[in-house]
């Protein structure tokens, strides 16, 4: 059965403490271990860094993409293709073309990357305070910083000879033109450093950099509107709702639980008790399915997950699965940087080999990232401008963050029809992509059972796939338009 958002946060912070002194492994029966195992993201450079240097063992996620992005993740082969829960590690690069993509840092603090923008990781450095320092330089484009209000960490924007270090809750966007950059500050505030001295400069106003002449900076009292304002707040609106009931709220591991308690819930099952298991998912749905192997240097082969949520359950806790339910994840044990290979392990008595990584690095001109698809990969989807198909065991793939409100009722429908579809309107016309998805869009949708839902319960939602340009409006179905289903064959 589903749970509610509230029991989720309870059921999770419970778990997460009992985890605590949970070991690593890949079980179904978790067993005590020392607080100790309990530490930072693992990578193979770990145990060579001197006690009191500074640690390189910090990744961060890649946490959405969407349109042409690209990844150069420091192996020797340039730009590759970029997808959800890529790790990045230090002196990575991240460049979009027609396409935007977010960072996720530990603490569930988010960097947006507006399209034609080129920014490199400089600095992911965990402090001997425990403290995380992170700098990321801007090359070119516009970009969004929104933080949590996390104290000690270090988290500054670099461009030209200039340093912004945002203070905690900040939430900036950085502009950088040929001649000039503009730094405007929405919420917290920032110390700007330059060759001409150090200045805070606070909420609501822009700081105009003259890059040409390096001549001081000019402020004013007021925030522009951009194009991608609407993006960004949506997507921090995200974080905030969903972060805010999770029990990891700003802990140094709370990245990727806005994803799961969007697109999954915790349920009680008979014999393996409390686990987590995304929305749209059958008994016969398998996590490890799909997914791919990226290669990083000194480290190894990572697992990268396809779907929303796939970061913190393939790099922390177990799955399970469990007789007439299928696969759940519980939280234990330590957590697995970028060696998070998957072991094998015993279902019902059974040993499953799960994907093992390839043997050997690649070699030159081979790819370094490594499919996996054991099963075809079902994916949600707009089937024209007009609806939105559910689709079994697509687990939340395809479905945008945030936008259908509550996915437990569209959810509980699939299980019975195989995929519903809901009515989506567009007050004017959006360019559709070749899946018939459209890549502007601002829409609503009706609810399962939208006859019994007032117009006020329904979901407002923007596109996250809305490239270019401001979305549009769209109206939602009439109270007793209840969105149709069909039964997949």
């Amino acid at each position: 059965m589903h749970i509610s958002f509230r029991t989720i946060a309870t059921t999770l912070s419970a778990l997460v403490l009992v985890a605590i002194a949970l070991p690593a492994q890949e079980t179904t029966a978790p067993t005590q271990t020392s607080t100790s195992d309990i530490a930072s993201p693992v990578t193979a450079a770990q145990d060579s860094a001197p006690a009191h240097a500074n640690s390189k063992v910090r990744i961060v996620r890649l946490s959405e993409v969407k349109g042409a992005v690209q990844l150069d993740r420091n192996t020797g082969r340039g730009f590759e293709e970029a997808m959800p829960n890529l790790p990045i590690v230090e002196q990575a690069r991240l460049q979009t073309g027609q396409g935007v993509a977010e960072v996720e840092f530990e603490d569930n603090s988010t960097l947006r990357i507006a399209p034609d923008t080129l920014v490199e990781f400089s600095q992911l450095e965990l402090l001997p305070s425990g403290a995380k320092a992170s700098t990321i330089t801007i090359q070119k484009g516009m970009v969004y910083a929104s933080l949590v209000n996390t104290k000690g960490n270090e988290f500054t924007l670099t461009f030209n000879q200039q340093k912004l270090h945002l203070l905690p809750s900040s939430h900036v966007r950085l502009q950088l033109l040929p001649t000039e950059a503009k730094l405007a500050v929405m919420d917290g505030a920032v110390q700007v450093e330059e060759p001409l001295g150090t200045t805070e400069i606070g909420k609501k106003k822009t700081l105009t950099f003259d890059l040409a002449n390096q001549n001081q900076p000019v402020e004013a009292k007021n925030v522009a509107s951009e194009p991608f304002d609407s993006w960004d707040h949506n997507n921090a609106d995200y974080h905030k709702s969903f972060a805010s009931q999770s029990a990891f709220g700003n802990s140094p591991y709370s990245y990727g639980v806005s994803d799961m308690l969007y697109y999954g819930s915790f349920v009680n099952t008979s014999g393996c008790g409390s686990m987590w298991r995304p929305y749209f998912v059958s008994a016969a749905w398998d996590p490890f399915a799909n997914g791919t192997w990226a290669w990083y240097q000194g480290a190894g082969y990572s697992w990268v997950s396809p779907y929303p949520w796939g970061w913190m359950p393939f790099h922390y806790g177990n799955w399970v699965s469990c007789a007439g339910t299928g696969w759940g994840w519980q939280p234990g044990g330590a957590w697995y940087g970028l060696s998070n290979s998957l072991a094998s392990t015993t279902v019902n008595g059974q040993p499953v080999h799960r994907p093992a990584a390839p043997i050997k690095p690649p070699v030159s001109g081979q790819s370094t990232l490594v499919r996996v698809s054991l099963k075809p990969l079902a994916a949600s989807d707009f089937a024209s401008h007009e609806s939105f198909v559910f689709r079994n065991d697509s687990a939340g793939l395809g479905i945008p963050r945030g936008n259908f409100g509550k996915l437990n009722e569209f959810s509980d429908q699939v299980v019975h029809h195989g995929s519903v579809s809901t009515p989506v309107y567009f007050s004017s016309p959006s360019t559709a992509s070749g899946s018939g998805r459209p890549e502007n869009a601002r829409l609503d949708s009706a609810r399962p059972g939208s006859a019994e839902h007032s117009a006020s319960e329904r979901s407002s939602i923007s596109s996250s796939s809305s490239i270019g340009r401001s979305a549009n409006t769209v109206s939602a179905p009439t109270a007793g338009s209840a969105p149709g289903s069909s039964r997949t064959h």
